[in-house]
Formats: C-alpha cells, sequence, structure tokens
C-alpha cells in the first residue's frame, strides 16, 4: 500500500517518448476530474487530454486550471456526452474513432447517486446502470481500435473504469437489465459485478491491453452528497488525492485484467459465485442491449 506522497513520486516519473493521448469519461467532476487533473499535472499539460461528460462549463474551467503545455501539438479538450443514452456514446465514439490516431489511457467514471426505483431511460435502460456499466463497456468496445493503435506503436495502452471492484454477490442471469426485479440494493450489487467480468472479457479478448477496474473507496465528492460526507469525512479522502492513487494504478497496470483498491493495490474477486460461462453470458446480453437501445 503506497502512502500518497509515494503515489504522487511515482506518478511523477512517468516521462513518455510520445505524447499520451487520454480519454476521462465522467472527467468534468468528482473522481474522474480528480485522474484528469493528475495526469495534467504529471505529464505537464504536454498531452492531448480530452474530457467528455454533460458540463460544458465545468469541463472550461478545469483545462484552464491544467499546466500551460510546451509542446505544440498538446491539446486539451472538451467532448459533450450525455452517457445514458447509448445513441449519445454512439455519436462520440464514432467521432473519436474518425479523428484521432490512438488512444493511450482511457478512464471512465460517469455515475449518478440515486435512491429512486428503476429509472428507465427513453432507450428503456435503466439510468444506474447505463452510467454504471453499458456506457462503460461501449466506450471501450467501441474504443478499442484505438487502444491497439497505441499498442501496436509500442506505447501504453490501458482501459480503466473506476466503480466497486471486487463485490461479492450473485447475479440474476434471467434478469440482467434488471426489469423484473429491480431495487437499489441489486443495481448498486449488479453493476460493479458486471464491470469485473467486463474487464475480464476485455482482457480474454485482447491480452496485450490492459483493463483496470478500480475501487476508489469513500471519496469527497458532489457526487456523494453533503450529508454523506460529512458523516464519512474521517474515513474519506479527497478528489486529488484519489485522482493519485488511480493514476498511479493505471500507470503500473500489466497487460491482463487487474482489480485495484483505492490505494491502487491488487485485490481479488471475493466470493463471485455464478456459472462458469458468466462472462460470455454477460458479454452476449450486453452486444443486444445496446444494440437494441443505439
Amino acid at each position: 500500500m503506497p502512502s500518497l506522497s509515494i503515489a504522487r513520486a511515482a506518478n511523477a516519473k512517468f516521462a513518455p517518448s510520445y505524447l499520451p493521448v487520454a480519454v476521462f469519461v465522467g472527467g468534468t467532476s468528482g473522481i474522474g476530474q480528480g485522474v484528469a487533473e493528475a495526469f495534467a499535472r504529471h505529464t505537464k499539460g504536454n498531452a492531448h487530454i480530452i474530457l467528455c461528460g454533460r458540463n460544458k462549463s465545468a469541463a472550461e474551467s478545469i483545462i484552464a486550471s491544467f499546466p500551460r503545455p510546451t509542446a505544440p501539438e498538446a491539446k486539451h479538450e472538451f467532448i459533450q456526452c450525455d452517457a445514458t443514452l447509448m445513441k449519445n456514446v454512439g455519436a462520440t465514439t464514432s467521432s473519436l474513432l474518425s479523428r484521432l490516431a490512438k488512444i493511450n489511457f482511457l478512464v471512465l467514471t460517469p455515475g449518478i447517486m440515486t435512491l429512486r426505483g428503476r429509472d428507465e431511460t427513453p432507450e428503456g435502460i435503466d439510468k444506474k446502470l447505463a452510467l454504471h456499466y453499458y456506457a462503460r463497456w461501449k466506450f471501450t468496445q467501441d474504443l478499442i481500435p484505438l487502444l491497439r493503435k497505441a499498442k501496436e506503436a509500442g506505447e501504453d495502452a490501458k482501459a480503466m473504469t473506476i466503480l466497486a471492484a471486487g463485490v461479492s454477490g450473485k447475479i440474476d442471469f434471467d434478469d440482467l437489465a434488471l426489469r423484473k426485479h429491480y431495487s437499489v440494493s441489486a443495481a448498486a450489487k449488479a453493476a460493479p459485478i458486471y464491470n469485473d467480468l467486463m474487464i475480464e472479457s476485455f482482457a480474454e479478448q485482447h491480452p496485450d491491453l490492459s483493463f483496470v477496474h478500480a475501487s476508489p473507496g469513500i471519496v469527497r465528492t458532489p457526487l456523494a452528497g453533503s450529508i454523506v460526507q460529512v458523516l464519512a469525512y474521517p474515513f474519506a479522502v479527497s478528489a486529488e488525492e484519489c485522482g493519485e492513487y488511480m493514476l498511479h494504478a493505471i500507470f503500473n497496470a500489466e497487460s491482463g485484467a487487474h482489480l485495484r483498491n483505492g490505494k491502487g493495490d491488487v485485490i481479488k474477486q471475493k466470493g463471485y459465485c455464478g456459472p462458469e460461462d458468466a462472462r460470455k453470458q454477460l458479454w452476449e446480453h450486453t452486444v443486444k442491449e445496446v444494440e437494441v437501445s443505439a
């Protein structure tokens, strides 16, 4: 378990021979913002950084705080995307595929905190699951070609989803979309397990790329709400601290699938019980769900 100072010092040593391209989905607030800002600091702004989210003014403020780059090809930009809708995700990934030569780092943190029951988008997907799983899967699946381009050039090619790695429990393979038996607790348990299985599937298909699912722990973010922030304050870390740890985790991830905790340490699945072909079943369900919705 590295201390914050050790993680920060290690991140500061990141000095690639190439100009890195990093996409932060959900990077306009909270944990995503923390990781994006840490990345900008440690690259001294010399990177192509793309913040993807809904809040343009927040993105512009964040980008204005980035170090001014010295590399002429460096670029910092915002792409607006409401990731609750798969058609929006598809439009965004199509745009990125058409104009980027590669992606070195893909960081996924879109989320929502709600105690409401099932709340469907116009595409028929629950909003919580849309942000916490389906959009993350589609961003990764669609942008794999750009990660592959980076890998083929001998550069970093890594994707990270930040939610709640290693959650134990069972999921209902007869109701993966939670249309029959939805509850806030069921959605809260299913999405992290889906993310675990998701990175395992991607790593199985692309064993030379890196896929990370991290559990950030308790982080002081606007998403947590003021009451939660007050009650959890003694145990929580700032988004800036979390950003350093998450960046350390993705910088140091080797090829394959990896689960990480809030300090970036390796963790294991805590007793997930399911069929042997769980990854296959979830993958097939996701393809159908996303294709019908998009």
